[in-house]
Order: structure tokens, then sequence, then C-alpha cells
């Protein structure tokens, strides 16, 4: 296929997609009818059919680029969810990338794919608020570890992604950037912590993005928004530089397939050194085929964990897409684990680790924070040594009991989610089937309960409401068997295509 500069494309396809045509004349692949004609699709193309498109050279790095920041120029205005743009930076990234390409180098894995990280995550050069006042201009010297594994695979950082303050809570605003919102109602919220990321990977902005994840943050907004968001086993995805080391926090991928979240997941995960409680196994094992053989394959599902409140409507949906998993060949099972003291546990734990992290802001800026972060700070402050050794005793009692429910079955299947999606002006949910709720972190407890067993989890879309709103099911797997979790979250998405079905807004012209 003969290759065109951008400088002999129509100025109205250089003005499509915003750029200057001096700072694309010297890249070595041209305009292709791709980009003339489908640019907003283009966006929507999963992961690996881009890197495909880039690696046959039907389309340039900083053609995809161009067409990612167009798609965000058009949508973000009104969803908010890329809070830090840094074009520049990413068209000289892009077009570095392909002269790289051009003088015959392959790039990594992720070849060229745009990329806007989690704002609670360190990116050099780019300015990392954590969502909160106290750091609106605070400029990171360094990368943190993934993002320092995402540019030498490749990808191309153009930005950040909103988050609640200290990633505190399953509803993304701050005082900062503001709110995201719902992209199958902009009247919603969209979940969180990992808000941002869910918000562009739905509707095109992005085609992969990482998130974190202590109470569900990866899980919850990736139901919210029909996508795929992935809790991989603690110390899969070593996090550094980090203050503190606890199996509740752990980072990792989200994507709006399942083959792209294993691609992304592949460059994140591995051992480094510095991370000494890291996961020894490379992330290539991420690379192998996710097809597999679900005959007979052993399925508790639970619409509660036993324990807590779930708006009828979700489980109605998640039910109704149990027959999915039969149809790969499951045995299903209604039966759950003995979650003791699960709550207990997790508030403890989360409470020592915000006022660990936390400590010097609360006492020089406590009068920018939020309620929900000084309560939690508080809280933290108030435990003794007797409460955290208290608190840990009976996570391992926990994670016993947990293994030997894995004794009898192969994966636990439940919702990601306990409401559905809910109006952005409310803080948080204080009542469900007529439970009240004590804390703003428990409405969200049917994953912050899988959160303490340490086993790996993802949510896959598995429906939408009457109302037309998307939901997740939960798919947890026996301990750090991650690859397996996907594999068998790959059969149901290939069943259900439930992850198929657009918000409005990614059709906008």
């Amino acid at each position: 296929m003969k290759r065109r500069s951008f400088l002999q494309l129509s100025s109205t396809i250089l003005l499509k997609f915003n750029m200057d045509p001096l700072l694309a004349a010297d890249t070595p692949q041209a305009g292709s009818a791709l980009l003339q004609n489908a640019g907003n699709e283009l966006c929507h193309y999963s992961a690996t059919r881009q890197i495909q498109l880039l690696r046959e050279r039907e389309i340039s790095v900083l053609e995809l680029l161009s067409a990612h920041l167009q798609q965000i120029e058009r949508t973000n205005p009104l969803l908010n969810a890329i809070c830090t743009l840094v074009p520049e930076q990413a068209i000289a990234a892009a077009k570095a990338l392909d002269k790289t390409i051009a003088n015959g180098d392959k790039p990594g894995a992720l070849w060229g794919l745009p990329i806007a990280i989690k704002d609670l995550t360190l990116t050099k050069g780019i300015r990392t608020t954590f969502g909160s006042p106290i750091y609106k201009d605070f400029i990171p010297d360094q990368d943190a570890l993934y993002v320092e594994r995402l540019k030498k695979a490749g990808a191309i950082i153009i930005g950040k992604t909103n988050t609640p303050e200290f990633g505190a809570g399953s509803h993304t605003f701050n005082t900062v950037f503001g709110m995201t919102r719902n992209p199958y109602d902009p009247n919603l919220t969209c979940g969180g912590s990992s808000g941002g990321a869910a918000v562009a990977l739905a509707t095109g902005m992005l085609p992969i993005a990482d998130g974190s994840d202590m109470g569900g943050s990866l899980r919850n907004p990736a139901a919210y928004c029909n996508i795929v968001g992935f809790r991989p086993s603690p110390g899969r995805v070593p996090d550094w530089p980090s203050k503190i080391s606890s199996p509740l926090p752990v980072s990792g991928p989200m994507a709006r397939n399942v083959e792209d979240l294993a691609l992304l997941l592949s460059v994140m995960a591995g051992p480094d050194e510095k991370v000494p409680e890291s996961i020894k196994e490379t992330g290539k094992k991420f690379l192998a085929p996710l097809a597999k053989d679900f005959t007979h394959t052993r399925l508790a599902w639970t619409a509660d964990l036993g324990r807590y409140p779930v708006d009828p409507e979700i489980i109605s949906v998640c039910e109704k897409s149990l027959s999915f998993f039969s149809a790969i060949g499951c045995d299903i099972e209604e039966d759950c684990p003995a979650l003791t003291d699960v709550d207990e546990i997790f508030q403890i734990q989360r409470a020592h680790l915000f006022a660990t992290l936390a400590k010097d802001d609360y006492e020089k800026h406590r009068d920018q924070m939020k309620n929900t972060v000084i309560w939690n700070i508080e809280k933290g402050l108030q435990l003794n040594d007797e409460d955290l050794a208290r608190a840990e005793n009976k996570r391992i009692a926990l994670l016993t009991e947990t293994a030997k429910f894995f004794d009898r079955y192969d994966y636990l299947v439940l919702p990601t989610v306990q409401v559905p999606p809910f109006p952005v002006e409310t803080e948080w949910v204080r009542e469900i089937n007529g439970v009240k709720l004590d804390t703003y972190i428990d409405w969200m407890a049917i994953c912050y309960a899988i959160t303490v067993t340490g086993l790996p989890a993802i949510s896959v879309p598995c429906g939408f409401t009457a109302g037309g709103l998307p939901t997740g099911i939960q798919i947890v797997g026996p301990p750090q068997k991650d690859f397996e979790v996907l594999q068998i979250a790959h059969a149901f998405e290939q069943a259900s295509k439930f992850g198929q079905r657009r918000p409005a807004f990614c059709k906008l012209s």
C-alpha cells in the first residue's frame, strides 16, 4: 500500500483531527481511507485490532493518537473522564515512535496505543493531583513502576483520568476537576474510584486503561460503564514507589474486552526486586490463548454473599446471565464462603491505611479534605496495636476458610454492585432494600469483601436494567489463579456479548 505524508492530506482531514500539518509532516505513515471515513469508529475498535492496523501500517501511531484526541474533544466536555491532557507530549512521543518503526525497529507489546493514567498514580512530568486540592499543582519527577513498563511497551501517555479525592469512595468527584458522569446517563454516577478510566474506555476516548482497587475501584466502575475491570492478586502488579505494604490496594487493568485486558496485564504484571512481595511469574503468561473448555466446571453462585442487601433488579439481571455460564458447560450451585468478620477486618485495615498514608496531609491541610476522608483517617488514628493484630489474625483465619471453599468449587460468581447507578448529586448510598448503611463504603461491601480474601476477581458486563443501565457480574478465582479467571471471563463474554452495546455518547459526530 503506497504511503502519503500528512502534508498531502486535505485541509479538512487535518482540521478534523485537530492536527497542525507541520507537527505531522515527518510521520512515515499516512492518512488512510480508514481514518478519512471512520475516524470515530476506529476509536471503538478493540486494542488488539488497533495494534494490528499499526503493525500492518494501515495507520500510524500519530494518526491513531489524533483520532483519540478528537474523540476526547468530542466526548470529554460532557462526561469529564480525562482530567489532565498533555497532547503536546503525546504527539512528540507518537512521532518518535513512528520514526523508530520507520527505521525498522519493533515497538513493544502495546505498539503506540494511547493511555491516560489514573490520577492516583505517579507520572513523571504530568500533573498528579490524587483528586485533592492539596496536590492540585503537583508534578511528579518520577513514574510509578507500571507506568515505566507501559512506556517501554510502546504506550503513549496522553494524560490522567479522574478519580475521587485520594481514591476514597466509588463515586468519582472531587473539588479539583469536578464530577465524572455515566456515559449511559450523564445524570448518574459512573462509579469509582477508577471512574474516569471506565468512562474513557466506554466512549472510545481510550483503548486501554489502568486503575487501582481497594474496595472495588477496578470492578465497580466497570459494572456501571459496561466494560471489564480486573482486580489481580496482590503482588501481581508490583506497586512502587509505595509508603506501605498491604494486601488491600492493588493496581490493575481495564479494557473493553478480556483479550485487551490480558494484553495490558501482560505488560503491567511481573516481579521486581524493589517489591519483595511481588509474584515471581512474568507477565508473559497472560499472552497465552484464553480459549478453554469449561465443561463440568464447578461454579458457586451467590446473590448477596449471605450477608449484604442487594437491589432486586441487580439480582435479576445477574441471575438471568447465569444461563451463559451453563451454555459454556459450567455446573452451577448456590453457595458462598463464610466470610466471618470480613467487615471488621476491612474497616480496620482500610482505616489504618488511610491514617498511615494521609496523616501528614490531615495534620497540615485538614480543612481541604472531604468529610469521608477525614472520617477514615480519624478512625485509623484511633486504632492501637491490639486492634491491628486482631484484624490481621481474623484475616488469616478467613483466608484459610476461603481456601477450603475453593476445594469444592472452581469459581465463585456474584454481582459486582449492590445498586444500579445513582444520581450524581448523591455522595453515597444510605439505604438498600430498607437496610440503612452506616458508612460511605457499606454500599460497595460485596466488592470489598472479596478484596479481603486476596483472590483475583473480575467484573464482566452481564446485562442491563429495565432503564437501560449496565451492570456487571463478578467472577472470583482461587488464590493466584489470575489467568484462569480471565479465561472463564472470556468464555462468558463470548457467549453473552453484553459488552458490545455502546452508550449513546459513542455515536456523536
